[in-house]
């Protein structure tokens, strides 16, 4: 089970934790892109769709590894425009605890390994023995 204390002197996270504890298996997802089962772009253009897709696929990791949101402990996010954050929590507070959310950090990039990606996702989880 994951924890998340407060922190004392720090201000709370606005759709982040800034710690994250747990005890278990260490289940690192490599960064996800907005392709869907076929390798075809979903969402050229759209932040929340390409987004969407993200998160399906972080879902579809996560499983496969035996594990869930509920596991994520960090979410790291590289962003082509730092403006599209706001379609991209949309995404994520569909898939995630919000009240109980994982430790983040966002980053602005010059570029994805495609032109046409606006977003890429990487989450590290613990999952309980």
């Amino acid at each position: 089970m994951l924890e998340m204390p407060p922190v004392d002197g720090i201000v709370p996270g606005n759709g982040y934790s800034h710690v994250v504890v747990g005890e278990g298996r260490i289940v690192m997802i490599s960064g996800q892109i907005a392709l869907n089962d076929r390798g075809e772009l979903v969402g050229p253009g759209d932040a929340g769709a390409q987004a969407r897709q993200v998160f399906e696929n972080l879902r579809r990791c996560l499983a496969a590894a035996g594990a869930s949101f509920a596991d994520v402990a960090k979410l790291t996010y590289f962003v082509t425009d730092i403006a599209i954050l706001p379609q991209i929590r949309t995404a994520r507070d569909a898939f995630i605890d919000t009240k109980h959310p994982p430790a983040s950090s966002a980053m602005q990039v010059a570029a994805l390994v495609r032109p046409d990606l606006l977003l890429e996702v990487e989450a590290m989880a613990i999952v309980p023995w």
